[in-house]
């Protein structure tokens, strides 16, 4: 009881770990940035890079305004499991999310003037979320702080029991109804001040820099491993920017835009393909991207095609699949639930779509532009890969078959029904035909009457 009451005295956690001469290694995650899926990844692998270490304890660097629930929720269950003992350093906020965070930590230390609580459920722009989700992060605010345990105190014929960290308190930081006398009145949700939060067990100590909170758990010799990101994290920070992206989409048109200029399949479809990877893969990771709005993609993509190679002309097909690719690339850019845009604003899906439109019309003007530049006969870097000779009719090139016109005045049979267009048997021969007058019966005597643009034109034969 004397250490505890000394160690309260002196401002340091009652659980602080006696100094010893052995040097720590303590390995410090930063969160300082909205809680998202990014957040949630680079915890994992900053536990894991702290458990191959065999770090001595698991130091937080927080400074949030909150973010995503499910993504604080995996960080607090990671937290929870630890078998290494995790301590939080608030750097000013651990507001919402990341107040769940740190009620999660074996303990927390504040800089003076900070704050922890206003939990809230909220959208985007900040509008108060229905009560299911309101109850259900009051039910991991709740179980969170109960996961510390507390003391049976047994007094003459009374037994109570205290917690270390009051669930009850970080329930009032979700709900502003929940009433707690002296702490917090009805209608306001609960925050509190360093001193607030150390009054109420929420807060080992105050702390101006992660030097000062490792002295107050006992910390004198030590070794700070700080987790920095992986190149794949870098590379996936970097994809997400949206100037990279309207690059990406660019580089999709574009090689696309050139697969249809020049014969079989090559590079230019593989810088599509590696394109698309490249700009879907790191939103998906995100959690922006799901899988259906990739799909949508890609079957417009096909759409696209079947018009092109398959439908002649330019028709339903081809709007659809317009339309599906367009749609596909702007929903991959915002935090849309399928087509639920209640937490989405308006500035975001503008921002998205002002990406993808103008990258779209720059992807068009520059594969116009170096169609010309790459491909030309005189200069082009690719110009063997596109075909410059010119059929001309003065060297003896025909663009039809000749044999057609001579069939002009021929008689034959109907080789399938002509409604008005269809097969026809000459000489031995099919071809394809078109009905003059109305139709005509298979197996019906015919006679060609003339032939235009290599299509051959009959009637019946009349007795």
């Amino acid at each position: 009881m004397l250490f505890v009451l000394c160690a309260a005295i002196a401002g340091q956690s009652v659980w602080a770990q006696p100094t010893t001469n052995k040097k720590k290694l303590v390995y410090q995650l930063n969160i300082k940035q909205n809680i998202m899926p990014k957040t949630w990844r680079d915890t994992q692998h900053a536990f894991a890079e702290a458990d191959s270490l065999n770090a001595d304890l698991l130091l937080i660097h927080m400074n949030t305004y909150g973010g995503t629930v499910l993504d604080a929720d995996s960080i607090r269950t990671k937290i929870l499991n630890s078998p290494i003992p995790v301590y939080v350093f608030i750097d000013n906020n651990a507001a919402s999310a990341g107040a769940l965070i740190s009620i999660a930590c074996d303990s927390i230390y504040m800089r003076k003037g900070g704050s922890i609580g206003a939990a809230t459920v909220v959208n985007q722009t900040g509008e108060k979320m229905p009560d299911k989700y309101q109850s259900y992060m009051r039910s991991i605010m709740r179980a969170t702080a109960e996961s510390h345990g507390g003391d049976t105190i047994i007094s003459g014929q009374d037994t109570t029991f205290r917690w270390f960290r009051d669930p009850k308190i970080a329930e009032a930081m979700v709900d502003e109804r929940v009433y707690i006398a002296g702490i917090t009145d009805t209608g306001k949700v609960l925050t509190f001040t360093p001193a607030e939060a150390i009054k109420h067990g929420y807060c080992e100590g105050t702390a101006e820099s992660i030097p000062e909170v490792l002295r107050k758990i006992g910390v004198e010799e030590y070794e700070i491993v700080e987790y920095q990101p992986s190149f794949i994290e870098k590379i996936i920070g970097f994809l997400v920017n949206p100037i990279v992206s309207g690059l990406l989409i660019m580089a999709i048109i574009g090689g696309i835009y050139f697969e249809l200029q020049t014969p079989g399949i090559g590079f230019p479809l593989g810088l599509a393909i590696v394109a698309a990877v490249a700009y879907f893969a790191p939103l998906y990771l995100e959690g922006l991207a799901a899988n259906w709005e990739i799909l949508l993609f890609i079957i417009g993509l096909i759409l696209i095609a079947i018009e092109i190679f398959v439908l002649p002309g330019f028709g339903i097909a081809g709007m659809l699949g317009i339309l599906f690719t367009f749609t596909g690339l702007v929903l991959s850019l915002v935090e849309n639930v399928v087509f639920n845009f209640e937490n989405v604003k308006p500035d975001k899906i503008l921002t998205a779509m002002t990406t993808v439109i103008v990258a779209l019309f720059a992807g068009f003007l520059a594969s116009l532009f170096l169609s010309k530049e790459l491909f030309t006969a005189e200069s082009g870097v690719f110009r063997n890969l596109s075909l410059h000779e010119t059929q001309e009719k003065e060297r003896g090139f025909v663009g039809v078959d000749t044999q057609i016109k001579s069939l002009q005045g021929k008689s034959g049979v109907a080789y399938t029904v002509l409604r008005p267009s269809g097969k026809v048997q000459i000489e031995g021969k099919i071809y394809d035909a078109v009905s003059n007058l109305g139709m005509i019966d298979k197996g019906e005597e015919i006679v060609v009457v003339k032939d235009e643009a290599a299509q051959l034109y009959v009637e019946k034969m009349h007795a």
